[in-house]
C-alpha cells in the first residue's frame, strides 16, 4: 500500500511538471473557447498553445475530465493539420483515461473523432454508424451541430444529396452559441459543392458567395480560400470567365499568405514542441517511479516478516469469512431475482409511457382537424350578419371551440414534458418585447374581467439576452392567464427585476401578482399538481383544466428553476421565480417594443391551398374569398408540385400531414425549381413534429391548426408583402 501511495504521488507531482511553474489565471473552459476560436481562424499555433495551457491547468487541478477533453481537442486540431499520427496519439491517451471513469460526454466525443478518422479513410457507412452511437451519448447543441456537419459531408461523399441538403440547410439557420457563424459558413460551402456536383451552377455560386461573405466577416481564412476555389469552378461552368479569373487570382493570393513557409514552420515547430514536451514529461515520470521502486526493494525483507504475521491472522479469519461469504451468496441470489423483477416492472412502465405518449400525440392531432372545421365555420358564420339569436349561439360555439383547443394544447404540452421531448433553446431575444407581447395578447381577457394588467420592468436588465423566449412566453401566458381567471375588477402586476450581473451571467427575478380570490394554505401544496384548482366549487365556477400551473412548474424545471407561491385566501396571490441567462450587451437594439398589426390589401392575390381534408379545403377557400383572394386546391403533395410547376402563385398554404408524399417532401421538391414563392405550413402540429425540419425543407412560416383568422391573414400578409419589400 505504501508503494502504491508513492507511485500515485510521483505521478501527480511529475506529470506535466514542465508547464506548472507559470500557470495562467484563465479557466480550462476559457482556454478551450480560445482554442476553438483560433482553430476556426486557422491560427493553429495559438490554438495549440491555448490547449497546452488548458491541459496543464486540468492536471494541476486533478481534473481528469478536463484533461481528457484537452486530449480530444488536441486530436481534432491535429486532424485539421492533416497529421493523423499525432491525432491518433492523443486519441489513444484519451482512451486510456476513459477506461477508468464514467464520462458519457467524453465517450461521445471519442466516437465522434473516430467517425472523422473513418470518414477520412473512405469508410463512410462505418463513420455514419459511429456518429449515430455518439448522438445517443450526449445532446449538447454545439456537439450535435458538428455531427450534423460531418454527416452532411459524408452524405455528400456518398452522393445522397437530399440527406446532405437537409443537414446543411438546418445548419444555415443554427442557433449555436459558440460556432454559429462558422457552422453556417461550412454549411454554405457544403451546399456550394453539392449544387456544383448536381450541375446547378447558379445555386452553387449563390451559396459560395454567402460562404465567402461570412468567412470574411469572421476571418475564417481556410474557408475564404475554399470559397474562392469553389466559386472559380462554378463561374467557369456558368461561362462567366471574368468572374472565374478574379476568383482564381484571389485563390492564389490567399494561398500564398495562408500557406507561406514561415507560417507552416511556426505551426509545425509549436506542434513538435508540445508533443516533445509531453513525451519528456512521461520519461521523467517513469524514471521517478523507477527510483522509488528501487528504494522500496531495500525494505522488502521487513515486508516479508510482516507478511508472515499477516498470513497467520488471515488464516484465523478465513473460516469466519467463508461462512460470511456463503450467507452473502444466498443474499445476492435473492437480490438478483428482485432486480430482474424490478427491471421487468420498469420496462413495462416505460412501454406504458411510450404507448400513452403515442396515443395522446395521435389523438391531439386527430382532434385538431375536426376542430379546425368547427372554429373555421363558426368564424365564417359570424361574419355573415347572423340574427342576434344566432349570434349568441355562435359565440357560445366559438367559446367552446377555443376552450377545447386550449385543453388539447395543455394536454400536448404536458405530454411533451413527460416524454422528455422538450429542451430549452438558447437564442437571442429581447425580454421586454416578450413580456409586452404576452400582455397585449391577454388584454381582451382583462377587459372582460374589468381588470388591469401592468408591467413593472427594471430598465437595468440588458436589452439582449440568450435563453429560450418561447418557453418563457408560455410560462407568463399561463401565469398571467391564471391570475386573470381568478381576478375580477382588480389588477394583475407583471414584475421583472435584475438581481445581479456577473460578467455575462444575469440573474433575473420575475413575479406575477394579483388581488383576486387567493389560495388557502391547505391547497397551496397541491396547486401545482395536474388538474388541481383548489376545490370542486372553484372548478365549477371558473372552469379550466387545472394544468396551467403544472405546465409552468415543468417548464421552469428545464431552466433549473422553481416556482414559489405566497397567497392568502381573499387577498390575492403572488407567483415568483428566478432564472439565469446570458447577456449580449454589445448588440444595439433596433427593434421597437410595440407590435403593430398591419392592414394588407389582399385583393387580386392568387394562392394555392394544399389540403387533403375536403371540409378544411372549403373553409380555407372561403376564408380567402372573404378577402377577395382567388385560390387553387391541391388534394395531395404530388398535385401541389405539378400545380406549382405550371402556375404562378403569390403564396402556397401547405398542409404537412397528407397521404402519399408529405407536405415537407412536397416543399423540398417545389424548392428545386421555385425558391421565391412563400410557402406557409398549415399543420395540426403533433408531439414529434419539428419546426426546424419545416424550415429546413424550405417553408417560410408555420401556422398551427386550428388558428385564429387574424393570425392567418397576418401571416399571409407578412410573407407576401413584407418579405417582398425587404427583398426589394
Amino acid at each position: 500500500m505504501k508503494n502504491l501511495a508513492i507511485l500515485i504521488v510521483a505521478f501527480v507531482m511529475s506529470f506535466y511538471s514542465y508547464s506548472q511553474d507559470s500557470l495562467p489565471k484563465k479557466t480550462v473552459e476559457e482556454y478551450f473557447n480560445l482554442a476553438r476560436s483560433f482553430k476556426n481562424q486557422n491560427k493553429i499555433d495559438l490554438a495549440l498553445e491555448s490547449l497546452n495551457k488548458a491541459s496543464a491547468l486540468a492536471e494541476k487541478n486533478e481534473d481528469v475530465k478536463s484533461l481528457l477533453d484537452s486530449y480530444h481537442k488536441f486530436a481534432e486540431l491535429y486532424l485539421k493539420l492533416d497529421n493523423e499520427e499525432n491525432s491518433l496519439f492523443y486519441w489513444d491517451r484519451a482512451e486510456v483515461l476513459l477506461k477508468d471513469i464514467e464520462y458519457p460526454y467524453g465517450d461521445a466525443i471519442h466516437k465522434y473523432i473516430e467517425a472523422i478518422l473513418l470518414f477520412r479513410n473512405n469508410k463512410n457507412f462505418q463513420a455514419i454508424f459511429m456518429l449515430n452511437e455518439a448522438k445517443q451519448l450526449n445532446n449538447d447543441r454545439n456537439f450535435f451541430n458538428n455531427i450534423l456537419l460531418t454527416e452532411g459531408n459524408i452524405y455528400l461523399n456518398l452522393e445522397k444529396y437530399d440527406n446532405a441538403s437537409k443537414n446543411f440547410n438546418s445548419l444555415i439557420i443554427n442557433t449555436d452559441i459558440f460556432e454559429k457563424e462558422y457552422l453556417a459558413t461550412k454549411a454554405h460551402l457544403g451546399l456550394t459543392e453539392l449544387y456544383f456536383k448536381m450541375g446547378k451552377y447558379k445555386e452553387s455560386a449563390d451559396h459560395g458567395e454567402e460562404a465567402l461573405k461570412l468567412a470574411r466577416q469572421n476571418s475564417f481564412n481556410i474557408e475564404i480560400l475554399e470559397s474562392h476555389k469553389l466559386l472559380t469552378m462554378a463561374y467557369e461552368k456558368k461561362e462567366e470567365y471574368n468572374l472565374a479569373l478574379q476568383q482564381n487570382k484571389k485563390t492564389l493570393l490567399i494561398k500564398d499568405s495562408i500557406f507561406n513557409i514561415d507560417k507552416l514552420k511556426t505551426e509545425q515547430k509549436t506542434a513538435d514542441k508540445i508533443r516533445d514536451e509531453f513525451k519528456t514529461s512521461e520519461i521523467n515520470r517513469l524514471e521517478t517511479v523507477n527510483e522509488e521502486l528501487n528504494e522500496s526493494a531495500n525494505r522488502s525483507e521487513i515486508t516479508a516478516v510482516l507478511t508472515s504475521a499477516f498470513l497467520i491472522i488471515i488464516s484465523l479469519l478465513a473460516v469466519s469469512l467463508y461462512r460470511n461469504n456463503q450467507i452473502k451468496l444466498k443474499t445476492n441470489d435473492l437480490l438478483q431475482t428482485k432486480n430482474k423483477e424490478l427491471q421487468a416492472a420498469r420496462d413495462g412502465a416505460v412501454q406504458a409511457m411510450e404507448a400513452k405518449t403515442n396515443f395522446l400525440s395521435t389523438v391531439s392531432h386527430e382532434l385538431r382537424t375536426p376542430l379546425y372545421a368547427v372554429t373555421g365555420l363558426t368564424h365564417l358564420l359570424l361574419e355573415e350578419n347572423p340574427s342576434e339569436n344566432q349570434k349568441e349561439h355562435l359565440k357560445a360555439l366559438k367559446f367552446s371551440g377555443d376552450y377545447l383547443l386550449n385543453f388539447i394544447n395543455d394536454i400536448l404540452q404536458i405530454n411533451k414534458i413527460d416524454a422528455d421531448k422538450l429542451e430549452p433553446l438558447n437564442m437571442e431575444f429581447n425580454l421586454k418585447k416578450v413580456l409586452k407581447e404576452v400582455i397585449d395578447s391577454l388584454q381582451q381577457s382583462a377587459k372582460e374581467r374589468n381588470t388591469q394588467i401592468t408591467l413593472q420592468y427594471d430598465e437595468d436588465i440588458p436589452g439582449h439576452l440568450m435563453s429560450d423566449p418561447i418557453k418563457l412566453s408560455q410560462i407568463f401566458m399561463n401565469l398571467v392567464g391564471n391570475a386573470l381567471k381568478f381576478t375580477k375588477d382588480g389588477e394583475v402586476k407583471v414584475i421583472a427585476k435584475l438581481l445581479k450581473k456577473v460578467d455575462d451571467d444575469v440573474t433575473l427575478y420575475f413575479e406575477v401578482e394579483d388581488n383576486g380570490i387567493g389560495i388557502s394554505k391547505e391547497m397551496q401544496e397541491s396547486i401545482f399538481e395536474g388538474f388541481e384548482q383548489g376545490s370542486i366549487q372553484i372548478n365549477r365556477e371558473y372552469g379550466g383544466t387545472g394544468l396551467g400551473l403544472t405546465i409552468v412548474k415543468s417548464l421552469l424545471g428545464l431552466f433549473d428553476s422553481k416556482i414559489q407561491l405566497e397567497s392568502e385566501l381573499g387577498n390575492g396571490s403572488s407567483f415568483f421565480f428566478e432564472i439565469v441567462a446570458k447577456s449580449k450587451d454589445a448588440i444595439v437594439d433596433e427593434i421597437s417594443f410595440e407590435i403593430t398589426e398591419k392592414d394588407y390589401e389582399f385583393k387580386g392575390l392568387h394562392l394555392m391551398i394544399v389540403e387533403d381534408n375536403k371540409i378544411n379545403q372549403v373553409i380555407t377557400k372561403k376564408m380567402l374569398t372573404k378577402k377577395e383572394i382567388t385560390s387553387d386546391i391541391a388534394s395531395n403533395g404530388l398535385d401541389a408540385v405539378e400545380l406549382a410547376k405550371n402556375n404562378t402563385y403569390d403564396a402556397i398554404l401547405m398542409d404537412i400531414h397528407m397521404p402519399g408524399i408529405s407536405g415537407e417532401e412536397a416543399t423540398i421538391r417545389i424548392r428545386e425549381f421555385d425558391t421565391k414563392t412563400p410557402i406557409i405550413a398549415l399543420t395540426a402540429i403533433s408531439l414529434d413534429d419539428s419546426l426546424e425540419s419545416f424550415y429546413a425543407a424550405g417553408c417560410n412560416d408555420v401556422v398551427t391548426k386550428p388558428f385564429k383568422p387574424e393570425v392567418f391573414y397576418q401571416k399571409i400578409g407578412e410573407n407576401i408583402f413584407d418579405k417582398n419589400s425587404e427583398n426589394s
